[in-house]
Parts: C-alpha cells; structure tokens; sequence
C-alpha cells in the first residue's frame, strides 16, 4: 500500500470522523485501533489502558477473531514492549520485535509477529493508553518491509487526536454518571420533602384522634377521616415516585428488548464479554419485570466491578407462567457466608427483597475461584 501524504491525510480525516462519532469510552477505543491498523495497513493493532495494579484496565485488538483472542488467555501484564510504550514519550519501530532484548515472548496461541511500531496516547504528560501495530502488509523482498518514517508520522498525528476522542468520551461518561446521581439526589429530595411530610402529619393526626375518642367521639371521628385523606394522598406520592423511578425503557420496550439493549453497552463498555440469550418469555406483570430488570442490573454491576470476571453470561427464559433469569460470571467467586458475616452483601440482600416483594426466589451459587451464579424466578401472573 502506497501512503501518499494527500491519501494519508484523507485516511487520517476519515479515521478522526469515525472517532468523534463514538461517546462511548470503549467504542472510542475499539475506533482508534480499528483505524489504525487500516491507516498503517498493518496484520494487528492493539491498544492498552493502564490500571494501576500493573496491568490494564481495557486491552482492545483489531486483526485477531474471537476465537483466537480467547484463546490466547488472560490480559497481558505491563512488561517489556507493552511496558516501554507506557513510560516513553516517544514512539518505536522495529524491524523485529523478537529480537529485541525486551521481548519477553508470547502464549502459544499468539500470532507471530516481526515488524512492530508502538507509541503512547498523551494528554499532556499523562499517558493514557499505548498503541501497537505490528505486521506490515507490503512486499517483502527481503523477509520483512517494516513501518516506515512516514507511517510513525501518520500514526503520531492519529494518536494526538485519539487523545482528544478519548478525554472527551471519557468526559461524557463522566457527566452521565453525575447526571444519574443527581436525579437520584433529586428523588431523594422529594420523597423526603413530600412523603415524609405527609407521614409525620398523618403520625400526629392519629395521635389526637385517638386522645377524643373518649371524649369527643365526633371530633374523633373528623380526625380519622382526615387520617384517612393523608394516608391517601401519601400512598399518591408514592406511587409517582415508583412511577418515575421504574424505567421508560421497560414500559416502551419491554423487559427482553431492555435487558439486550443494556448488556450490549455493557459488553462494548467493559473488557469482559457480556453475552445475551432469551427464550419463550411472555409479558409480565409490571412489578415482577422490574424486580428482574433491577436484579440483573445489580448481579452485572457485581460481575463487572467486582469479581474480575472474563466472560459473563444473562440468560431470561420461560418457567412455566413465569420466567428464570440467571446471571453466571466465570470470576473469582466467593464464599457467600463469609461475605453475610462481614456485612459486605454486594447487594445480595437487596436482590432477595426485589425478589421476594414479587412473590419471588433468589439463588447465589458461589466459592473462591469458581464464579458466580444467581438465579431469580418469578411466578408471572
């Protein structure tokens, strides 16, 4: 392939469009490596965010399939080129990568490799990810062509505005996480505000309707119609408040269309693959769907953020008038009495009242190094 600086420049354009059309951080990501292996008409890209625990947050490749990806292993660690791409401020090419004095190998269902070119993506002084390419197609009369002065150029120039693309989806993310908490702020506010109110109210109405009962049988009697008004007009507020709190997605969508919309954002939001799979579901009554759109959502939360899973699984089917939904990681596990005893539930005991309160069932299958299973089954209506 023939870089021409005009045909460059074009390519990087169309790569920078294609970036500032993601918000989302891993679409962004799954974009910029995309592109550049197209720009650099390299075999593989791949780009990696650090953690803070030497190794990385998000790993995202272009040029392996899935198969081959799942079967090349875990994340790799911060070590040798990976690490030297997250500490230098410049880029590197080599002719071979296996014989530099870093390479430190590759599992054994790794593609092979020779010509490499890598370089971090910097906001300022901070490094946030680090892109490699390695490969690249031309002719190779002598073994290998190598990355060439002009691709470290186009692929620098991509880098500086992948920066741009990921702050800004990092931002969005960001204000969408402040925009969620603060309408649960607000929500908070007005239960308190209103409810609460009602409910101290309707407390001391009851009080003097109880003190003339004896003496005042009719101004008794005034008090506990008015009780009664109270309990109404609370049990009003309530019902706005779950009216408001229940998602419109689920009203409009229904639950099946619902969950699969949410786990795809999921999986393209996380390095964990999150699959989907629903069979035979009939329409539930409201308040059971809920209950296992909210249990879901807290069993993914737990999957995603806390048990280091790679793979995690949702499954909604039909059990006779009802449905099972289950949520299996292949995650670190743990051993659910422990966690009962030291007071962190991650949300266990919240999942059981969701269940229950619709006359449902909840089952933590668990242990250290084995994953985790939850199952939830409604009766349907």
């Amino acid at each position: 392939m023939s870089h021409r600086p005009s045909s460059g420049l074009a390519a990087v354009s169309s790569a920078l469009l294609a970036m500032n059309r993601q918000m989302e951080v891993r679409d962004v990501l799954k974009t910029i490596v995309a592109s550049a292996r197209e720009l650099l008409d390299a075999e593989y890209a791949a780009l990696g965010v650090p953690d803070d625990h030497g190794g990385f947050a998000q790993f995202v490749v272009d040029g392996v399939t899935d198969e081959q990806w799942r079967a090349i292993g875990p994340l790799p660690r911060q070590h040798g080129i990976l690490a030297a791409m997250l500490h230098k401020a410049e880029p590197e090419r080599l002719a071979d990568v296996r014989k530099d004095p870093r390479f430190e190998g590759w599992p054994a269902a790794h593609p092979e490799m020779s010509d490499f070119i890598g370089l971090p993506v910097r906001d300022g002084d901070e490094i946030l990810a680090a892109l490699f390419l390695a490969n690249k197609r031309c002719p190779k009369e002598s073994g290998s062509c190598g990355f060439t002065a002009q691709d470290e150029e186009l692929l620098t120039l991509l880098a500086q505005h992948a920066a741009i693309a990921l702050t800004n989806a990092r931002l969005y993310e960001r204000s969408r996480e402040l925009t969620i908490a603060e309408e649960r702020s607000r929500l908070a506010h007005e239960l308190h505000d209103a409810v609460s109110q009602k409910l101290f109210s309707l407390r001391l109405t009851a009080q003097a309707a109880a003190a003339l009962v004896d003496r005042d049988p009719a101004r008794a009697k005034g008090e506990l119609q008015q009780v009664a008004a109270l309990a109404a007009e609370a049990a009003d507020e309530l019902r706005a408040a779950v009216v408001e709190l229940r998602p419109a997605a689920l009203d409009e969508d229904g639950l099946v269309h619902t969950l699969r919309t949410q786990i795809q954002v999921l999986d393209r939001a996380h390095s964990a693959r999150v699959t989907f799979e629903s069979a035979g579901v009939r329409a539930l009554p409201a308040a059971q769907e809920e209950a296992l759109l909210r249990v879901a959502q807290e069993a993914l939360h737990n999957a995603l953020r806390h048990s280091g899973a790679g793979l995690v699984t949702v499954a909604l089917t039909r059990s006779g008038q009802g449905a099972r939904l289950t949520v299996a990681d292949d995650g670190r596990g743990f051993d659910p009495t422990t966690v009962r005893s030291a007071g962190r539930h991650l949300g266990l005991v919240s999942m059981r009242d969701r269940a229950g309160g619709v006359g449902g069932t909840l089952t933590v299958t668990s242990a250290p190094g084995r994953g985790t299973t939850i199952e939830m089954e409604v009766p349907g209506g």
